[in-house]
C-alpha cells in the first residue's frame, strides 16, 4: 500500500485508515509506505506542526516513509526543523533518505543512521534498510528531489545527485545478497528531467524493481513499467507507482518475483478513500484536532468574496494557478504592494509565486481557514531593488515553461507583461510597463532601479529565481517579517467587498 503528498490534509484520515484496514485483513502481510510532503499545505499544519499526521501514521501501522521536499518548509523559521525532528523522533516507522546530507543540521544529524539496518526500528532516518516480506528480504532507499533547495527552505541540509546516489544504494543492497530493492522517492513521475524524476531513475539505474513515487502528485491508475535503459536496450523491468495527492487514494500494488529477484508480474490500483466508511477510533482521535481547525475555520476576516476566487490546477496547458493571471493572483499581490508601500513607499511592484497560493477562496465571508489555506507557508513579505533589466530576467524564468505548469509562475500588481509562449524560453518578454500613481503605465527602463515586494522564499531564490538570489546576496532585499497571511487577512478585511478581476496584467500573445 502506498500514499504520498497528503499535505496534512487530516478530514479524510478516518476514512483512509479503512481503506488501509480492508487491505490488510485481505492481505496481512501487506507494506504500508508513504512517499513523502506529510508536511505543509492545511490549517491542520499550522496548527499542530505534523504531530497530528504523526498520530494517524502510527495508528495506521506506516512500515517506512521517505522526506519530500514540504517537510523541509520549516527551515528558515526561528525553531529551525524542530517540527520534522520531533516528527521523526515520535515515527513508530522508519525513515529511509539516501541523497540527503543532514550532517550540517543539529536537530537533524543524529538522527540519521549511516549503513543499512534490517528491520529498522522507528524514530531512525536510515540511509538504506531492509525489511523480512513473506520469508523474503527487501531492500529499500529514499530519494528526495534536488529542487528542494529552490522550492522549501532546507537551511544547512543538503541534497545529492539521485542517480549517484541510487546506483550506489542498489550497489550497496546487492552486495548483501537482497536482489528485491524499493525506491522510495519525492522526485515526481515525470517531473523536470533537468532535476530529476522517477522515469529517469528508472532508465539510468539497473536493479530498481519497485518505485514509489510522489512529488508530481501524479494519478497514476495502473502501474507504468519501464523495461528499457537509457539507451533504449531492454534491461529487467522497473515497476512505478504513485497515488495523486491529499490521501484522496490508498495505492495498492502485487508483485511477484521469480528466484533471481527479477518482476515477473504485478497488478495495482488506486483505492478511493471517499468511497469508505470512517474508521470509529479514527474519527474519535481526528475530532480533538478538527474541532480545533473548524474553530480557526470560522474566525472572520471582515471581507466578503463577491464570487468564487479560485486557483485551478491542469494536467496539461488549461488555465492553471501556476501559468495564468487569475483575480486571486491579482488580489494576493495586491495586499503585498499595499502592506509593503506602508513600509516603503518607494514600492512599485509586487511578485508572488503560483507555486504559493494552494487553494480557492469560496464566495461570501471570507474566513481566516480559508485565508491560511490558500497561503499555507506562513512565508514573510520582503522588499527588492531590482534594475528593469532584472525584472525581465524573473518575469523570463517566470513564463519559461508556459503554457506549461511552474510554481514559480508569477502573479503581479503596479504592472504589467506581454510575453509569447512560442519563442524560445528566455526570449520571450515583448513588453513591460510600471503602473504610476496616476493609474497610467509607464515602459519599463532596463538600467533604473525599481523597488518590488515579494515573498521570503522566492527573494531567497525560491522556485529557481537565482536573480532574486543575487539581489538577495548583495544585500538588497528586506525582510518585513509579515507573514503573507495575514498581509492577504488585512487587505480583504481593508476591502470589505472583495472583487478582484482579471486586468490583463499578464498576456500571452503567443495563444
Amino acid at each position: 500500500m502506498h500514499t504520498n503528498d497528503t499535505h496534512a490534509r487530516l478530514d479524510n484520515v478516518a476514512k483512509r485508515i479503512t481503506a488501509i484496514k480492508e487491505v490488510r485483513a485481505a492481505k496481512p502481510k501487506s507494506l504500508l509506505i508513504d512517499a513523502g510532503d506529510v508536511f505543509s499545505g492545511s490549517l491542520y499544519f499550522n496548527e499542530f506542526k505534523g504531530q497530528a499526521d504523526l498520530e494517524f501514521m502510527n495508528l495506521a501501522g506506516y512500515d517506512v516513509m521517505t522526506l519530500g521536499n514540504h517537510e523541509f518548509d520549516l527551515g528558515s523559521s526561528p525553531e529551525g526543523h524542530k517540527a520534522l525532528a520531533d516528527f521523526v523522533k515520535g515515527a513508530k516507522f522508519p525513515i529511509v533518505s539516501t541523497n540527503v546530507n543532514f550532517s550540517n543540521d543539529s536537530q537533524l544529524s543524529g538522527l540519521f543512521k549511516g549503513g543499512t539496518r534490517f528491520e529498522p526500528k522507528g524514530g531512525n532516518i536510515y540511509n538504506t534498510l531492509v525489511k523480512y516480506v513473506d520469508g523474503q528480504l527487501v531492500g529499500f532507499f529514499g530519494l528526495t528531489t534536488e529542487e528542494t533547495k529552490d522550492i522549501s527552505s532546507p537551511g544547512t541540509v543538503e541534497f545529492e545527485n539521485y542517480i549517484k546516489e541510487a546506483n550506489k544504494a542498489v550497489k550497496f543492497l546487492e552486495r548483501r545478497g537482497i536482489n528485491k530493492v524499493v525506491a522510495v522517492t519525492h522526485l515526481g513521475y515525470d517531473d523536470n528531467p533537468e532535476y530529476d524524476n522517477d522515469l529517469e531513475l528508472a532508465k539510468y539505474v539497473d536493479g530498481i524493481d519497485v518505485i514509489v513515487g510522489g512529488h508530481s502528485h501524479t494519478q497514476l491508475n495502473a502501474p507504468v513499467v519501464i523495461s528499457a535503459d537509457e539507451n533504449g536496450k531492454a534491461k529487467d523491468p522497473t515497476v512505478i507507482v504513485q497515488a495523486y495527492q491529499y490521501s484522496e487514494y490508498l495505492g495498492t500494488l502485487d508483485v511477484e518475483f521469480n528466484k533471481k529477484g527479477k518482476v515477473i508480474s504485478h497488478s495495482g490500483q488506486l483505492i478511493k478513500v471517499a468511497d469508505k466508511a470512517a474508521d470509529p477510533q479514527a474519527a474519535e482521535m481526528l475530532k480533538k484536532y478538527s474541532d480545533k481547525i473548524a474553530e480557526l475555520k470560522n474566525t472572520p476576516t471582515g471581507g466578503t468574496a463577491v464570487k468564487a476566487l479560485e486557483a485551478p490546477r491542469t494536467d496539461g496547458t488549461g488555465v492553471s494557478v501556476r501559468n495564468s493571471e487569475l483575480p486571486l493572483g491579482n488580489l494576493i499581490t495586491d495586499g503585498m504592494l499595499d502592506k509593503a508601500k506602508a513600509y516603503n513607499a518607494e514600492t512599485v511592484i509586487a511578485m508572488q509565486n503560483g507555486g504559493g497560493i494552494r487553494a480557492t477562496i469560496n464566495q461570501g465571508e471570507i474566513t481566516l481557514g480559508e485565508v491560511l489555506t490558500t497561503l499555507p507557508f506562513g512565508n514573510t513579505l520582503a522588499t527588492m531593488k531590482l534594475t528593469g533589466a532584472e525584472i525581465k530576467s524573473a518575469l523570463e524564468h517566470s513564463v519559461s515553461q508556459a503554457p506549461k505548469e511552474s510554481g514559480g509562475f508569477l502573479h503581479v500588481s503596479g504592472m504589467k507583461f506581454t510575453y509569447d509562449s512560442t519563442k524560445p524560453a528566455g526570449s520571450r518578454v515583448v513588453s513591460m510597463d510600471v503602473k504610476n500613481a496616476d493609474g497610467t503605465f509607464t515602459a519599463i527602463d532596463p538600467s533604473k532601479q525599481y523597488v518590488i515586494a515579494t515573498n521570503a522564499f522566492t527573494a531567497k531564490g525560491g522556485d529557481g529565481f537565482t536573480v532574486f538570489k543575487q539581489a538577495y546576496d548583495s544585500g538588497r532585499v528586506t525582510d518585513l517579517g509579515i507573514s503573507d497571511w495575514e498581509n492577504l487577512r488585512d487587505y480583504v478585511a481593508k476591502l470589505v467587498n472583495v472583487d478582484p478581476a482579471d486586468e490583463d496584467r499578464i498576456v500571452d500573445i503567443g495563444r
